[in-house]
C-alpha cells in the first residue's frame, strides 16, 4: 500500500507541476488577449465618436467608404481576438476539469488511507496495545524510542487530516475557477454573436456603397488622384524647405551646402540622441484620435489600381482637437497657405516632425517648445466635416514611418 501511495503522488506531483506551468503560460496569453480586445474594442469606440456620430450628409462618398472599410477592419479584428480567447478559455477549462479529476483521485487516496489508519489506530487504543508497546520495551532508551514513535505516528495523522483539509479546499476553489471560466466564456461567446450580426450590417452598407462607386468609378478615381496629387505638392514643398534648413545649416557650420544631413551643435546632437532614444515611446500629436491612412502606399477603398502615397499618417481627430508638439525642440519653419490649412515643422537636432491641416498656430518660427505643448488646433474640413490631422516624421530629409516612433500609434 506504501510503495502504490508513493508512486501515485509522484505521478501526480508530476501532473500538476506540468498543468502549473501550462496554466501560467494561458493565463499570460489570456491577459494578453484581453488587453488587445480592450484595445480593439476602444479604438471601435473612438471611430463611431469621431467618424459616425452625428450627420454626415456633406461626407464624401469616398471618405464614407474608407471609413466603413476601417471599421470594418477593426471589427474584424476584434472578432478574431474573441475567437482566440474563447478558444484558449475551452483549453483552459479542459485542463481545469481534468486537474479537478485528477486532484478527486487524491483525495479519494488520501481519505481512504487516513480512514484505514485510524481504524487501525482505533483498534490498537481499544487494545491497550499503546502501553502495552510502551511496558514491554527491554530498556529505557528502546522506550523513549518507541514513545518518539508513538507520537511521529500521531503527528503523521494529523499531518494527513491537514492534507485532506487543503486538498479539500484546493478541489473547492477549482470548482469554483471553472463556473467563473464557463461564465467568461459564454460572454466572449455572446459578444462576438453581437459583433457578427453588427458586422453583417456593415458588410451590407459596404456593398451598397462599392455597387454605387461603379456605377460613378471615373468620377471618384478622379476626385482621389486630384486630393493625392494636392497631397504630394504639400510634401514636396516640405522637403524642400527641410533642404534648405540642412544647406543653411551646413553653411553656417562652414561646410559644403551640399550635404544632405544637418550640421548640428554640441546641443543639437544631445536632443537628436534624446529623441533617437524615445523611439517607440513619443506621444501622440492629439489627445484623442483615430489612424485613417497610416504611412507607405495603400490601394484606394474604391480603386485598387489607385494607389495612395502616405508619408506620414492621418490621424480623424475631434473639432478644434489641440495639436501638441511629439517632443522638445524649435519651430523650423510655418507654412500658411491661403486655404488656411497651415502646417508647422518642428526640429528636434536633425530630425523634423510635421503637423499639417492646422486652423490655428499658436508658435512662431524660432520658437523653443516642450513636448506636449499645444502647437495650434486641427482644422475641420467645411465640406465633408471631417477633422484630420497629418503627422510626418523627418530624419534630415529622409521621411520616416511614424508608427516606429509614436506609442502605439
Amino acid at each position: 500500500m506504501a510503495t502504490k501511495l508513493k508512486y501515485f503522488f509522484f505521478s501526480l506531483f508530476i501532473f500538476l507541476a506540468i498543468g502549473s506551468s501550462n496554466a501560467n503560460a494561458q493565463s499570460q496569453r489570456q491577459e494578453e488577449l484581453e488587453e488587445k480586445r480592450r484595445e480593439l474594442q476602444q479604438e471601435i469606440r473612438e471611430i463611431t465618436k469621431l467618424l459616425f456620430a452625428g450627420e454626415k450628409e456633406k461626407k464624401s462618398i469616398v471618405s464614407a467608404i474608407e471609413d466603413l472599410n476601417y471599421k470594418i477592419s477593426v471589427r474584424k479584428n476584434l472578432i478574431r481576438i474573441t475567437n482566440q480567447q474563447a478558444n484558449l478559455l475551452t483549453r483552459e477549462i479542459n485542463a481545469n476539469q481534468d486537474e479537478i479529476f485528477t486532484r478527486r483521485e487524491k483525495l479519494k487516496v488520501l481519505k481512504e488511507a487516513y480512514a484505514d489508519m485510524i481504524v487501525k489506530s482505533y483498534k490498537n487504543r481499544a487494545r491497550g496495545n499503546k502501553l502495552m508497546f510502551l511496558l514491554s520495551s527491554s530498556s529505557f532508551q528502546q522506550a523513549y524510542r518507541r514513545l518518539q514513535y508513538i507520537k511521529q505516528y500521531a503527528d503523521y495523522q494529523r499531518q494527513q487530516a491537514e492534507v485532506i483539509k487543503a486538498e479539500t479546499k484546493q478541489l473547492q476553489l477549482l470548482n469554483q475557477n471553472l463556473s467563473a471560466q464557463k461564465k467568461d466564456k459564454q460572454k466572449l461567446v455572446d459578444e462576438n454573436k453581437t459583433a457578427k450580426l453588427i458586422l453583417v450590417k456593415e458588410l451590407k452598407d459596404q456593398q451598397a456603397f462599392i455597387e454605387f462607386i461603379q456605377k460613378n468609378l471615373a468620377k471618384f478615381s478622379a476626385q482621389i488622384k486630384e486630393k493625392q496629387k494636392a497631397s504630394e505638392k504639400l510634401d514636396k514643398e516640405i522637403r524642400e524647405l527641410i533642404r534648405e534648413a540642412i544647406a543653411a545649416s551646413n553653411k553656417k557650420a562652414g561646410k559644403s551646402a551640399k550635404t544632405k544631413t544637418f550640421s548640428m551643435t554640441p546641443e543639437q546632437k544631445l536632443l537628436a540622441a534624446n529623441f533617437t532614444a524615445n523611439k517607440g515611446k513619443l506621444p501622440w500629436p492629439v489627445a484623442s484620435g483615430v489612424v485613417k491612412l497610416r504611412f507607405g502606399t495603400n490601394p484606394s477603398p474604391i480603386d485598387p489600381n489607385i494607389k495612395i502615397k502616405s508619408n506620414g499618417v492621418r490621424i480623424a481627430t475631434n473639432k478644434g482637437e489641440p495639436v501638441r508638439a511629439v517632443f522638445e525642440g524649435v519651430v523650423q519653419g510655418i507654412m500658411t497657405p491661403k486655404n488656411g490649412n497651415n502646417t508647422i515643422m518642428i526640429r528636434h537636432g536633425n530630425y523634423i516632425t510635421v503637423y499639417k491641416n492646422l486652423s490655428k498656430f499658436y508658435v512662431s518660427k524660432g520658437e523653443k517648445v516642450n513636448t506636449k505643448q499645444v502647437l495650434g488646433e486641427v482644422i475641420t474640413n467645411k465640406a465633408s466635416g471631417e477633422s484630420i490631422l497629418s503627422f510626418g516624421i523627418y530624419k534630415d530629409s529622409a521621411i520616416q514611418n511614424p508608427s516606429i516612433w509614436v506609442y502605439k500609434l
